[in-house]
């Protein structure tokens, strides 16, 4: 088996293409299928191959003498066959050779002896038949009557047409009786036919049947027309396995909710699946030897530009996913979340050939692994960052203050009358004033400040790079803010206010224990002076020593 392009450059040949004919594919000495046939063979040969390259055909076979990596001529039974591409265009031309070298030493020595013409044709499995169209009666050799389980004695008499066309499949009738109205013409084009052929036992059998005139009269009308017909069944069978095959991919490709993307090996598209054009916003013919990168622009969510996976397989040699989380932005500007996974193409002798790209839209589990890592780190009621998301955020600040020597400065505000409102109002009107008071701590918050709820009615806030002197005036803004708050429910109006705890975030306690006790116990301070007010824990320390 060879693999071609349209041009004729060797894509592909497996190991019994190098065992008949002694060549390899070789990436620094590129090798065009469509040369390799020897002496007069040549010219015609390359002509068919390329009719089937450019599309004027989808099939051909014939016998051809091909060079031998050595030099040599070697008989082959050749049979080409274009294979198009998802939109139907030629993409690459198959081409399968089968030895017939015994068969041509066979009728070689037809010249010789009857007895060894007749040896070497059923040797070869080929059966004779000889028309002569002046008494319309036909000769039928032992391997063309075995081939078809007829007896060897059996007599086919005049109507011996009409038989044959009997076994004939139906659908191919019609056909062979045009075409073999133009063989018996001599027409180069139809000296092979192919066509089913019922055997006596009810099968039908496929045949190549090859033949020619070989005596004409004086005004050039044939006369006499001799070939051979071979049993082609099981390359037949081979082709039908692998068109159904194909078929079967070609369904799967299309069914699959994954987008594909196949590539060359300089990274430009050869293949897209309906999946893929879908998602890109490319159909298949448009991206089509576009660079893969230009058909798969993907961005990650900072919307830096994140490298194509496709390329750097390629690249590397070796399969490659994108981990990070990963957009893709469709031509229409349509953005999904992605997973990608890309993995090379290889020949037999190892050589990268291309490389697969496999994706899907994960933008909905995306979007819940997001909402519950949300979840796991916020306050359901206020929205605010919960205790376990604060206090890891006090880690990493008493480790900068610690190792960086930077300040920061902690608040623990406790509401005041916040009992009576939910006492007296309930818990729904609690709750709602509690998120008024999230909005309000937030709003007079810098925007880099890490407020969250802890507890209750109990709120905490972490200013980073805070000198004491600002940590005291975002606190009493604070604090002015929530005793502004003016928050109405079923016709009444409530106020309520805050005490406010501050600490300064230095080298030592060195624990969020250490420095929440202390911000906690400056906030107790500041509701036994009366509430509605800041105590810092520095004041506290000074007036008890």
């Amino acid at each position: 088996m060879l693999l071609t392009g349209l041009d004729g450059a060797a894509r592909y040949l497996n190991p019994a293409f190098t065992r008949l004919l002694g060549y390899r594919l070789d990436p620094e000495d590129a090798l065009d299928g469509f040369d390799l046939l020897h002496g007069s063979d040549a010219h015609a040969g390359r002509q068919r191959l390329e009719r089937l390259a450019r599309g004027e055909a989808e099939l051909y076979r014939g016998e051809h003498r091909m060079r031998h990596a050595d030099g040599q001529p070697i008989w082959v039974m050749l049979a080409a066959a274009l294979a198009r591409d998802a939109e139907g265009g030629p993409d690459c031309v198959m081409i399968q050779v089968t030895s017939i070298e015994l068969q041509k030493r066979a009728e070689e020595a037809l010249a010789h002896s009857e007895s060894r013409w007749n040896f070497a044709l059923e040797g070869a499995r080929q059966g004779v038949w000889d028309h002569d169209i002046r008494n319309d009666t036909m000769f039928y050799s032992r391997m063309w009557r075995r081939m078809r389980g007829i007896a060897d004695d059996e007599v086919i008499g005049k109507d011996h047409q009409d038989q044959w066309i009997s076994r004939v499949h139906p659908d191919d009738v019609a056909r062979v009786l045009t075409d073999i109205e133009k063989q018996d013409r001599g027409d180069e084009n139809f000296d092979a036919l192919e066509y089913r052929e019922r055997a006596r036992d009810g099968r039908y059998i496929w045949i190549m049947s090859r033949g020619r005139p070989v005596e004409w009269d004086e005004d050039g009308n044939a006369l006499r027309t001799i070939g051979t017909d071979t049993d082609i069944t099981y390359l037949k069978t081979i082709e039908q396995e692998l068109a159904a095959e194909k078929e079967r991919l070609r369904v799967t490709l299309e069914a699959i909710a994954d987008g594909m993307i196949a590539t060359d090996a300089q990274g430009k598209v050869t293949f897209i699946n309906p999946a893929a054009e879908h998602f890109t916003g490319y159909s298949a013919l448009e991206a089509k030897g576009l660079p893969a990168e230009t058909v798969l622009p993907l961005r990650y969510h900072s919307e830096e530009a994140a490298p194509c996976p496709a390329i750097l397989c390629l690249t590397h040699g070796e399969t490659t996913e994108i981990a990070d989380e990963v957009v893709l932005v469709s031509r229409d500007g349509h953005r999904r979340d992605i997973r990608c996974l890309a993995s090379p193409v290889r020949t037999p002798e190892g050589r990268i050939s291309g490389a697969v790209l496999v994706f899907q839209d994960v933008t909905q589990s995306r979007a819940l692994q997001r909402q519950l890592a949300h979840s796991a780190s916020h306050d359901d009621l206020t929205g605010l960052p919960n205790r376990v998301a604060f206090d890891r955020a006090l880690n990493h600040a008493i480790a900068s203050a610690r190792d960086q020597r930077r300040r920061h400065c902690l608040l623990y505000i406790d509401l005041d009358r916040f009992k009576p409102v939910n006492d007296t109002a309930g818990h729904a009107a609690g709750d709602a004033l509690l998120k008024q008071v999230a909005e309000t701590i937030r709003g007079a918050c810098r925007e880099h400040d890490l407020p969250a709820r802890i507890g209750g009615d109990e709120f905490a806030v972490l200013l980073e790079d805070c000198p004491p002197t600002n940590g005291r005036e975002i606190g009493e803004k604070i604090g002015r803010a929530i005793a502004s708050l003016v928050f109405s429910w079923v016709g009444r109006d409530y106020r309520i206010g805050a005490s406010i705890g501050l600490t300064t975030i230095a080298q030592s306690p060195a624990s969020a224990l250490g420095f929440m006790g202390e911000a906690d116990a400056a906030c107790y301070a500041a509701k036994a002076g009366g509430r509605g007010q800041l105590v810092s824990f520095g004041d506290i320390r000074t007036a008890h020593p």
